[in-house]
C-alpha cells in the first residue's frame, strides 16, 4: 500500500481556545512526522500531486476557497504581525446569515470554533494535505481500472487532517475535507456509488454536510455522543439525509467511555450498512483517537485492536482510500496508525 504524504504538510501549527486559554493546537506537526516516520521502512512514500482546485471547488465553496488562499496575505497588509488570525465573532443562533466585507468578520463567517487559526503555513499545508487525499484516491482508481485480482488501496496521510471542514467553514483543526476530496475524485474517475466510514472519535461534520443531499455517496460515522462530545451540534441518529440523500447518511453515537467490544460490534453494523448501500470504492476516515490513553478522548480501545479494526474493513472487499484524520497520543500514535494499515494490508 502506498503512503502520499508530503513534509511540507508539517509547517502548519494553529493555535486554538483550550480551558480558557490560546495555545498551540493538538494537532500538530509531529504527529505526521512520527507517522511517517514509522510506515518508511515497510511502505514506498508518495508525494503528492499537484492541488487540485477545480476538485476542491466541487466541494467547498469558491469564495471560500479563495478567503483560505488569501487570509494569510490580507492578515499581514493590515499590519497585524506575527499573530495568527482566528475569528471572534461567529453567526450563531439569531443572528443573520450574511458574508461581511472586513477580515474578521469573514473570519467568523468562515469558522465555527476557535479551535484552529490561519498563518503562514495554513493554506499551503492543508492544500497538500488535500492533494494528498486526492493522489491517494487517483492511485485506487487507477489500478481499480487495470482490474487486478485485489481491491486496490492506498494511505493518504493528510495533516492537516479534514473532517469536519464543511462546504465553507474550517474548525476543529480542518480546513479542506482530504476525505470528501478523495471521494469526489473517486466519483470523477467514474466509479459509481462511494461510501465514506469515518471512524475518528468525533462526528465527521463536515463530510456529512457536503453529501447529505446526494445519493451517489453515502457517509456513515462511529463517534462520541454529540451531547456531550465536539462538535455538539452534529452527528445525531436521527440525521440520515435530505432531498436526494433521504437513507444515505447513518450516524452512530455511542457514549463516552465505549469500549472495545461495543465499539467493535459498533463496527460491523456500520460496515453491514455500507455494504447495503452497494458502493464501488471506499474511503476511511481514519482517525485513532479513539485510543484508551488519548489526551482529548474518552473511548477505551487499546492498541492491540487496531488491527483488527484494518482487517473488518477489508472485509467490504472494495477499492479503499484511507485517510487520515484524528488521534493525539503521539507516543502511540505511529503505532496505533501502523496496526491498522497492518490488519489491512494483511487481508487486503
Amino acid at each position: 500500500m502506498d503512503v502520499v504524504y508530503s513534509p511540507s504538510q508539517t509547517l502548519h501549527h494553529a493555535l486554538e481556545l483550550d480551558g480558557g486559554q490560546l495555545v498551540l493546537s493538538w494537532e500538530s506537526p509531529i504527529r505526521a512526522v512520527r507517522i511517517a516516520e514509522r510506515l518508511a521502512d515497510s511502505h514506498a512514500i508518495v508525494e503528492p500531486d499537484r492541488f487540485d482546485r477545480e476538485l476542491a471547488e466541487q466541494i467547498h465553496d469558491r469564495d471560500y476557497v479563495e478567503f483560505l488562499r488569501t487570509c494569510w496575505d490580507r492578515w499581514v497588509a493590515e499590519g497585524r504581525g506575527a499573530t495568527q488570525a482566528m475569528g471572534f465573532t461567529w453567526p450563531a443562533t439569531g443572528l443573520r446569515d450574511v458574508r461581511p466585507d472586513s477580515l474578521d468578520g469573514q473570519l467568523g463567517y468562515y469558522s465555527f470554533a476557535a479551535d484552529c487559526s490561519v498563518g503562514p503555513d495554513t493554506w499551503n499545508s492543508a492544500a497538500v494535505s488535500a492533494a494528498a487525499a486526492h493522489t491517494a484516491a487517483r492511485l485506487v482508481a487507477e489500478r481499480t481500472e487495470r482490474r487486478s485480482d485485489q481491491s486496490p488501496a492506498a494511505f493518504a496521510l493528510c495533516r492537516p487532517p479534514g473532517h469536519h471542514a464543511g462546504p465553507r467553514q474550517f474548525g476543529g483543526y480542518c480546513y479542506l475535507n482530504n476525505a470528501a476530496i478523495a471521494a469526489q475524485a473517486l466519483r470523477n474517475r467514474g466509479l459509481g456509488r462511494v461510501a465514506v466510514l469515518d471512524i475518528d472519535y468525533h462526528h465527521g461534520n463536515g463530510t456529512q454536510s457536503i453529501f447529505y443531499r446526494r445519493a451517489d455517496v453515502a457517509f456513515c460515522s462511529i463517534h462520541a455522543d454529540p451531547l456531550q462530545e465536539y462538535p455538539y451540534f452534529a452527528g445525531f441518529a436521527d440525521e440520515t439525509g435530505e432531498d436526494d440523500g433521504v437513507g444515505h447518511t447513518l450516524n452512530l453515537p455511542l457514549p463516552l467511555g465505549t469500549g472495545p467490544s461495543e465499539w467493535m460490534a459498533t463496527l460491523d453494523r456500520a460496515l453491514g450498512w455500507v455494504r447495503d448501500h452497494e458502493p464501488e470504492a471506499l474511503v476511511v476516515s481514519v482517525g485513532v483517537d479513539t485510543f484508551e490513553n488519548d489526551p482529548i478522548s474518552t473511548f477505551k480501545l487499546p492498541t492491540a485492536v487496531y488491527p483488527t479494526i484494518g482487517t473488518r474493513l477489508t472485509s467490504l472487499d472494495l477499492p479503499t482510500v484511507l485517510v487520515m484524520e484524528g488521534g493525539y497520543a503521539t507516543e502511540e500514535l505511529a503505532d496505533n496508525v501502523a496496526g491498522l494499515l497492518q490488519g489491512f494490508e494483511s487481508f487486503g
